[in-house]
């Protein structure tokens, strides 16, 4: 049996891990919402200024999950670790960022076109985390928990034994995120089924099956 051992939430109000807030967004502040959560969690990483919104949501989501489960770092090989993202607009958000560029400037931006594939946020992470596991972004008309679920038996039926999942809904200036990982083996943990994810994710506002 597998067991879902940490998660997390991003909203365009707040971030939580294991259903404990852990920041909350504030409205007077100069910087961005990401930028934040990066500067209150004195994370250390320059090239999350460059990232994409994509990039930083899933950078954030999988580094409060690593600070809330410090094990996933050194328990596993760097071949161990899957990952599973999805949403239902793959990269729209910098697609258009991307395409006006080109008509307001008469050239493309050379920095957004590296991240019109909504893959580069899993790319981004292995790169961080060195890990070189499966990997799959899926888009989706919504989050199903029993795709999640079944393809992370998948994965770790073949070799994984950890999968980090994720959902990144992030379009017209709402913040859906969702991350969570499921473990093969662990000492404490949900069991991972589809009903119990969908439990998880239900504090979002996101449909779910």
């Amino acid at each position: 049996m597998s067991f879902i051992t940490t998660y997390c939430h991003l909203t365009k109000d707040y971030c939580s891990v294991n259903g404990t807030i852990v920041g909350r967004r504030d409205p007077e502040s100069a910087d961005s919402w990401f930028k934040q959560i990066y500067k209150e969690k004195e994370f250390v990483y320059p090239k999350f200024y460059k990232m994409d919104i994509l990039s930083q949501a899933g950078f954030l989501a999988s580094e409060l999950i690593k600070r809330a489960n410090p094990e996933l770092v050194t328990r596993y090989q760097d071949d161990e670790v899957a990952m599973l993202f999805g949403n239902d607009n793959s990269s729209a958000e910098t697609d258009v960022r991307f395409r006006k560029s080109y008509q307001e400037n008469g050239a493309p931006s050379p920095s957004l076109f590296v991240y019109t594939l909504p893959n580069i946020v899993m790319g981004e992470i292995a790169i961080i985390n060195k890990w070189y596991g499966e990997n799959m972004f899926a888009v989706l008309p919504k989050f199903v928990s029993g795709f999640f679920v079944d393809y992370a038996q998948i994965l770790l039926a073949t070799g994984s034994k950890a999968v980090l999942c994720g959902w990144l809904g992030i379009k017209d200036k709402s913040t859906e995120v969702f991350l969570f990982l499921i473990e093969k083996q662990a000492a404490v943990g949900i069991p991972s089924n589809a009903d119990n994810l969908s439990a998880l994710a239900g504090n979002t506002s996101f449909t779910t099956d």
